[in-house]
């Protein structure tokens, strides 16, 4: 039996302001958009891991009122998961973000476990980890 990770969502205030991160700063490649009534689910991914998604979507799409609600206040409060993308250049990725105007919550630095990684809050204050593996 063989599983793997198909699709992991991340609930954002805007889709449109949130392309403008996960694309145009992060470099993902939008490889679905569909639209039902006033929601929206865009999924992103990279030509390098064919098969994993990220899908993108407002917190009131597919859900009640009340579960919308619940998911908007966390999402306000910024205790949704993090992500954590893998870079073979995390301080050129960092300098790309950056530039992007992004909020920084973390420069580069080697950390004690392995890791160099940094981190950001996405447009929808989603906290997004980039790590590059240490040199050997």
């Amino acid at each position: 039996m063989t599983i793997s990770l198909q699709y992991t969502n991340i609930t954002v205030n805007d889709v449109d302001e949130s392309l403008d991160f996960y694309r145009d700063a992060l470099g993902l490649q939008v490889q679905n958009d569909v639209s039902s009534g006033d929601f929206r689910w865009v999924t992103l991914g990279l030509e390098t891991q064919p098969g994993l998604g990220i899908v993108i979507s407002v917190p009131h799409a597919g859900r009640s009122q009340t579960d919308g609600d619940t998911l908007q206040e966390l999402l306000t409060k910024g205790v949704l998961p993090f992500l954590v993308f893998n870079s073979d250049d995390v301080d050129a990725t960092f300098e790309t973000v950056r530039a992007s105007g992004a909020e920084v919550l973390q420069e580069p630095i080697d950390q004690g476990w392995g890791p160099r990684d940094c981190a950001f809050r996405d447009p929808s204050g989603n906290a997004v980890r980039i790590a590059q593996a240490p040199k050997d």
